[in-house]
């Protein structure tokens, strides 16, 4: 497409020659521009994907695809019956019995408030979220009427280790299956520490065995039945058959269901910052047009005398635009080799700065998740590149076209 005379001339035009540095650092500008903001949409997107994808991950490993809930009451009484049912679902993998209710936890002079899980030990235990970063006391030490599990991060708050006592407080309990008037307390020995990744739960949820949660929290059924399916993306097409096997009085909550606030907020910030920083790219693109139209003026002598030699018109239009092209082509690979080593590295730059002002700059507290997480969407970086170099191309025809029209004659006469 271009010969060689074309590339010759168009990459000497990019290069600083005397009196022509004004036009070269416009040109510079432009491509620093196009560097930047392909850098960052590339490092924005892959952690706002990282986000999406590490909440996911760890909400769906420490929650349920899908929950059968009771209507109108407290618990599901005859649970073992409605699990065994929905086992036989086509697309259930596992269907876990849960407790859950709110507490509050002391030990020593700290205290706070946190959520209440009762679950079967081998239930518990063999979630890959938990088991995956799991202290435990001993073989089968989370069994028994005064075993809890806590996460790390409420171990932290109240100062507990293995083998710690942690009090439990809780509205209107009281052991053997019976409501009670007033709260009841309990000691309980903590035998096991988990590290889930999630702020949320590590730091506000108590697990117990599910009959030492029925016995404190005077349940006989239990609050919930969490299912995990084959393919959770597809979890409406079982949802039917889950209904019948269930049978009337139980009705099913999904993941997409609970996270639908979630997911919406997420895409609605990722189109919007994804507009706004690719208003960077747009910049960077006038810069190019601003600094090929004064390259086009400072070489109108040149032009004429090259058009007077037996270039064509055509010819001309071509150094420009690939003049102008160069400038987003490198622009644009700089970017992208940017970009990705910035989200590769961002947790780590991320601690280097935090150890080096002594500043938090990820707090867990606000984003639940314990580390940056970053994924890098291939889609989503063709599409970033291909916009960046779409960009430039465009705003490499109007000047190249100026100087392909520039009449020789009129060019030469003021010089």
């Amino acid at each position: 497409m271009f010969n060689a005379f074309e590339r010759t001339v168009a990459f000497r035009y990019l290069r600083a020659r005397r009196g022509q540095g004004f036009v070269s650092l416009i040109a510079g500008f432009s491509l620093l521009g196009i560097v930047i903001g392909v850098a960052t949409l590339i490092t924005v997107t892959s952690v706002m994907n990282g986000f999406q994808t590490e909440l996911l991950a760890r909400f769906l490993g420490f929650n349920a695809h899908v929950s059968a809930v009771p209507l109108g009451g407290r618990e599901i009484a005859d649970y073992e019956a409605v699990a065994g049912r929905l086992r036989g679902v086509d697309g259930v993998t596992r269907v876990v019995p849960v407790i859950e209710a709110q507490a509050l936890a002391s030990a020593g002079k700290a205290s706070v408030g946190v959520q209440i899980r009762g679950e079967q030990p081998e239930d518990f235990l063999a979630r890959p979220l938990i088991a995956q970063a799991l202290q435990l006391q001993a073989p089968g030490a989370f069994a028994g009427g005064d075993a809890v599990a806590i996460g790390r991060g409420l171990a932290e708050k109240l100062g507990l280790s293995l083998g710690g006592k942690l009090t439990l407080l809780a509205p209107g309990a009281a052991g053997q299956g019976e409501q009670s008037a007033g709260p009841t307390a309990r000691a309980f020995t903590v035998v096991a520490i988990f590290d889930a990744g999630l702020y949320q739960f590590d730091s506000g949820v108590a697990v117990l065995p599910l009959p030492a949660a029925q016995s404190f929290l005077g349940f006989r059924g239990v609050s919930r039945l969490d299912l995990m399916v084959r393919d959770p993306d597809r979890i409406g097409e079982i949802a039917a058959p889950l209904q019948q096997a269930a049978g009337p009085g139980i009705r099913f909550f999904d993941w997409k269901q609970a996270l639908s606030g979630f997911l919406d907020i997420v895409a609605g910030q990722r189109n919007v910052i994804f507009v706004i920083l690719s208003l960077i790219v747009l910049v960077a693109a006038f810069n190019i047009i601003s600094s090929l139209i004064m390259l086009v003026k400072e070489k109108g002598a040149d032009i004429a005398i090259l058009r007077t030699m037996g270039a064509s018109r055509g010819s001309i239009l071509r150094i420009f635009f690939l003049a102008g092209a160069t400038i987003g082509v490198i622009g644009t690979l700089a970017g992208l080799g940017l970009g990705i080593a910035l989200a590769d590295s961002l947790e780590t730059l991320r601690q280097w700065l935090q150890q080096l002002t002594g500043t938090p700059i990820f707090d867990p507290r606000q984003y639940y998740l314990t580390r940056i997480p970053t994924e890098i969407d291939t889609g989503e970086v063709v599409l970033v590149c291909g916009m960046a170099l779409a960009l430039s191309l465009l705003a490499s025809i109007y000047p190249a076209w100026r100087a392909a029209r520039l009449d020789p004659v009129e060019a030469l006469r003021y010089e």
